[in-house]
This record gives structure tokens, C-alpha cells and sequence, in this order.
């Protein structure tokens, strides 16, 4: 990696000002947490309100001198000369929101493409940084009679790193094309994909792992997970999903680590659902939720249907589990504790429901010579009842998406008992639970 990360325990001042003329507000939390994350040892913090961006820096500099700090972090994106002269007099490092927020991915990354992503990303931070950093630019003579400037120190960073960048997205690219070809054969296959999104430290990890009895890491810090996670699971009366976890987002995202995150955040985009998680115990879980909001739409995922998970139900009060539908009665909201598994089974109907575009109920009679079938329908949950004639043929009831009966009905030779009712969207069978009243996990 090109930035240096932090040590271990690095004694920190953080600087979070609130500045009149900007629109949008960083939480102060959120950026101690960030910090923590980052293995820093917060020692102070300072705060107050700005009407405009004042380059007095007297209170941050006697504040690095009387705790002995090593790195000052500014809750705020700063300008390379910004940068480089508030290191010059306060005598340490200085990052800024987003060099933070890239020396915790550095961190994270385990497999060989989120290393690329979060290299890209490092470099082309880093290249806004070379403008006049150096002192040194006439590094070499150049010319007819070594008259004027050679390439210079600056253009010679400027041309690795391009190469560099260049090179990686190729590397990208040959992922990106990895994983297109693993869809083609997904949608070949009509099995529907599932993409978990939300605020950082939601729980996506930990009801990756409820879901798919995965191992993936999960943390109660900021960005636990950055690298894409696909698993197949099983749903009742529906049969194979595929259920991916992914970077979670954070307020003031760079546009950089956006556009570096694109391979991985394209399984977002062609997902068949996305399950929104949101901390039920966050209080600004509907600011944070708008966030999230943003982010998929700057990726053209905003039209990807999705289902709300508010999760962590068990840490409040009188949580409960519960399911809220909207007027035409489709899932639309689920209450959950990933931590615990309370209310995973309502999210697995709702999951169905919406992913089935309507199932069907029908009663097939299957001879001895069709065991094959008979055990791909009960692999696949679509079984609700099984009953055996005088012959020993099986009379089995099933509740299954349409498009998968027809599909069977196509390809075997089936002989159909009485169809049961059906009908599209949700089924009185399946049940139906009243939303949670609303408070502190209402997430309206």
C-alpha cells in the first residue's frame, strides 16, 4: 500500500469542527469511532462551531505540545496544502475524514481484490497530494544544450502512479469479468440473488453468518467487512438463493472509494433483493438510513426492490419480532435480532415472498420411478404434505414459485391431483404478524 497506516495505539487529538456554511453535519461519534477502528488512542478532542473555514490553529498546536501526540485527525476533508502546512506547524501527522476512512480499509482487506480496490483507491487519493510536494523538481536537465527542466521529481511519481492505476484496473477488470460470467451462470440457473446493504456497523456480517452458518468475520466496529461474500442458502418453498454480504456505507463516502468499490458493489446492482439493514438501536437510524439511500442511488441500484431489516431488536427494550406489509400486502419492513436469530424466520417468508413473485399451491402424484423428482421437491422445501395411495404412488402437496411448477411440469411427466388455492403476493397460510408498535425500534 502507498499511504502509511498509523501504528498500533498512536496517541491522537481529534478536531471536529462544525462549520455554519456547510449543509450536511459529520457526527462526532462516528468520528471517534472511526478513529478506534483505526487502532488510535484518542487523548483529546476538541469541538466548536465555525461560522467559515479559519485557518487558526493555536488551541490544536497546545494541544498536541501538552498530551504528546503523534497524529492529529480532522473530522473534515483538508486540501493537500491545507494538509501539508498544519504538519508543518503543528509538528505531526495530520489525515483528514478520508484518509482515515482509507487507513481502516487498509486495514481490512484480506482477499487479492479488495487489496486492488483499496490500493486504486490509496493512489488516487495519494495523486492529489503531489501537487508542489516537492522541492526537488528539477531533478534532471533536459533540451538542446541542457537548456530548461528534464522530468521532473512530480512528473515522475505522476507517471507511476498512472501506471500503477492502470495496471490495477486491469486486474479489476479481470474480476469484474470473473463475476459477470458467476451471474450469466446464476440467471442461466433462475436462481435469485440476495445483497445485503447498509450503514456500517448495522449487523450485516452478523446476519450474513445467521443466515448461510458462514464464518465470516464480524465486529462491533466500523467497516468489519470489506471484502464480498457469496453464499447459497435455502428457502422454505422456494429453493436455492444466493445471499452476498458487502462493504457497508458511511455518511460523506469518498466518490473515490465509490468508483474503486464498483466490481463488488455491481453484485448489488444486479441483485435479485436487497435486505437493508438498519441498527434499530441507533437513534439517527433514519438520517443514516438516507445514506444508504444516496449511496445505492449513485450506483443505479435505488430500483433494486429491497425489504428493511431493522436488526439488534435485542438490545432495546420490549423488542419484538414482527412484519409490517404495505397496502397491496407485500413485505416490506422486518424487525429482527441477527445476534440472537429471533424473527429470522419471518425475514426467511418475507425473503420468499418477495423473491417468488407469487407462489402457487398444487397437488402432484409422483410414481416410484420419479424418486429423483420426489427428493429434488423435498431439497427444495416446496413439500408441505405427503399422503401415499393404495398403489404406493405419493400424493405430495406443494407450495412452490409458478415459474419453478411450470418448469417441472415441462420437463416431467406429471400427473396432477386437485390444485390448491393461490395467488400472488402473499398467502393467508403464511403468517401474518402485526408490525411492532411503534418506538424505539419503529424505524419509521
Amino acid at each position: 500500500m502507498f499511504l502509511d497506516r498509523p501504528d498500533s495505539g498512536e496517541k491522537t487529538v481529534l478536531v471536529h469542527l462544525v462549520i455554519d456554511s456547510e449543509e450536511q453535519r459529520d457526527d462526532p461519534t462516528e468520528f471517534e469511532e472511526l478513529a478506534r477502528s483505526a487502532g488510535a488512542s484518542p487523548v483529546a478532542y476538541i469541538g466548536g462551531t465555525r461560522r467559515q473555514p479559519a485557518p487558526r490553529y493555536e488551541e490544536v498546536a497546545a494541544c498536541v505540545r501538552a498530551n504528546g501526540a503523534e497524529l492529529v485527525l480532522f473530522n473534515h476533508a483538508l486540501s493537500p496544502s491545507q494538509e501539508r502546512n498544519l504538519e508543518r506547524h503543528l509538528k505531526c501527522r495530520v489525515l483528514d475524514r478520508t484518509g482515515l476512512i482509507l487507513d481502516i480499509f487498509a486495514q481490512r482487506a484480506r482477499s487479492h481484490e479488495g487489496k486492488l480496490q483499496v490500493e486504486l483507491a490509496q493512489l488516487k487519493h495519494l495523486s492529489t497530494r503531489l501537487k508542489r510536494g516537492w522541492t526537488h523538481l528539477d531533478r534532471q536537465k533536459g533540451g538542446i544544450g541542457l537548456k530548461g527542466a528534464g522530468e521532473t521529481q512530480l512528473e515522475l511519481d505522476q507517471r507511476m502512479i498512472r501506471q500503477r492505476i492502470k495496471a490495477i484496473h486491469k486486474g479489476l477488470d479481470r474480476v469484474r469479468g470473473q463475476r459477470e460470467q458467476g451471474r450469466r451462470s446464476r440467471q442461466r440457473a433462475e436462481v435469485p440473488t440476495v445483497s445485503l446493504v447498509g450503514y456500517t456497523n448495522a449487523g450485516k456480517s452478523t446476519l450474513f453468518n445467521a443466515l448461510t452458518d458462514a464464518q465470516t468475520y464480524a465486529a462491533d466496529q466500523l467497516f468489519a467487512t470489506l471484502d464480498s461474500t457469496l453464499r447459497r442458502i435455502e428457502l422454505p418453498n422456494l429453493g436455492s438463493a444466493i445471499v452476498g454480504d458487502t462493504v457497508g456505507f458511511i455518511s460523506h463516502l469518498p466518490h473515490g472509494l465509490v468508483e474503486a468499490f464498483r466490481a463488488t458493489l455491481e453484485e448489488t446492482v444486479s441483485a435479485t433483493l436487497l435486505l437493508h439493514v438498519i441498527d434499530g438501536v441507533n437513534e439517527a437510524r433514519d438520517e443514516l438510513r438516507m445514506e444508504v439511500e444516496s449511496v445505492l442511488k449513485e450506483i443505479d441500484a435505488d430500483q433494486v426492490p429491497r425489504l428493511e431489516v431493522i436488526n439488534k431488536i435485542d438490545s432495546v427494550p420490549d423488542g419484538e419480532p414482527g412484519l409490517l406489509r404495505n397496502e397491496a400486502g407485500l413485505p416490506v419492513r422486518v424487525w429482527v435480532s441477527a445476534k440472537t436469530g429471533v424473527g429470522l424466520d419471518l425475514m426467511l417468508t418475507a425473503m420468499t415472498e418477495l423473491l417468488s413473485g407469487g407462489l402457487v399451491s398444487q397437488t402432484v402424484i409422483l410414481q416410484a420411478k420419479q424418486a429423483k423428482l420426489r427428493s429434488h421437491l423435498y431439497q427444495s422445501k416446496f413439500v408441505t404434505a405427503e399422503q401415499t395411495d393404495e398403489t404406493g404412488a405419493s400424493i405430495l402437496d406443494l407450495r412452490l414459485p409458478k415459474a419453478e411448477l411450470d418448469r417441472i411440469l415441462a420437463q416431467e411427466d406429471l400427473q396432477l391431483g386437485e390444485p390448491k388455492s393461490s395467488r400472488s403476493g402473499h398467502s393467508n397460510s403464511l403468517p401474518q404478524v402485526q408490525a411492532v408498535s411503534a418506538g424505539s425500534v419503529s424505524g419509521s
